[in-house]
């Protein structure tokens, strides 16, 4: 089994209502066992609902009580919702043996090499979102769709395959 941000697979769980399908993995489908999941919708964020930011650092910042999540709109500090969602999709990782994931780029919560910088400038930084840093810490390799490749999936396919 390989986790997948839900709006990879084309569904409509970005924080905008939107969602981000990745044709490679929408194309191979049906040779996977993928796990959809929405890390935000997991923490009880309705969809659609305000950008989000980590301030002060990173995912792994998020998880240690040192950063924290913040709502564009009025400022609400929501990392409360993003670490339960990460707990949540961990928990199921860890119920099924998930040893790949792939995950949404840029976001708070998915973002695997780069995350907004938390002055909703629409400047990135390096950094992990809140449930990527959590897999990365519980031993699950996490992508991007950036970093998707049909050779790294192929392998990763196969790999899965022969774990089960």
């Amino acid at each position: 089994m390989i986790l997948v941000s839900a709006c990879l697979l084309g569904n409509k769980t970005r924080y905008d209502g939107g969602a981000a399908p990745n044709a490679l993995l929408l194309r191979y489908n049906s040779l996977a066992q993928y796990i959809a999941v929405c890390p935000e919708c997991f923490g009880q964020l309705p969809i659609p609902h305000p950008p989000s930011e980590i301030q002060n650092g990173d995912g792994a910042m998020v998880l240690a009580g040192k950063a924290k999540v913040i709502s564009k709109t009025n400022t609400q500090d929501i990392t409360a919702n993003f670490c339960e969602g990460a707990d949540k999709v961990l928990k199921i990782a860890q119920a099924y043996k998930v040893k790949y994931a792939f995950l949404k780029e840029d976001s708070p919560s998915c973002g695997v090499n780069t995350i907004y910088d938390g002055t909703f400038s629409n400047t990135k930084v390096c950094g992990q979102g809140v449930c990527a840093a959590l897999l990365v810490q519980n031993g699950i390799k996490v992508y991007s769709e950036e970093d998707l490749t049909e050779d790294l999936l192929k392998k990763i396919l196969e790999e899965d395959q022969k774990a089960e």
